[in-house]
């Protein structure tokens, strides 16, 4: 038997943030710059990495474009860091 999926209601996703200027994911921009720039890449470098153009690499530092959470998993693998290192600053800065 398959599963069964029950939709939400019409507005019961509305307490969903969706602004890029949420203080998460501005704590997030500012994280993902840190660690660029701890393992001395250039945007234009890290881009070469994940094998995207660079103009993507400065959108998601800038605001202007977000990481889902399979991207976010490949640009923290490109950087040599943890995805879970950022939920773990996330709560020591209280910010969650």
């Amino acid at each position: 038997m398959g599963a069964s999926y029950l939709a939400p209601k019409m507005g019961a996703m509305k307490k969903f943030r969706l602004s890029i200027y949420e203080p998460e994911q501005v704590l997030l921009r500012h994280w993902l710059i840190e660690k660029r720039k701890n393992v001395k890449l250039t945007q234009r470098q890290l881009a070469e990495r994940l094998q995207v153009v660079h103009s993507l690499i400065g959108k998601v530092e800038k605001g202007e474009r977000r990481l889902d959470i399979i991207e976010f998993r490949t640009y923290c693998n490109a950087l040599g860091i943890k995805p879970c290192d950022f939920f773990d600053f996330i709560d020591r800065e209280g910010k969650a």
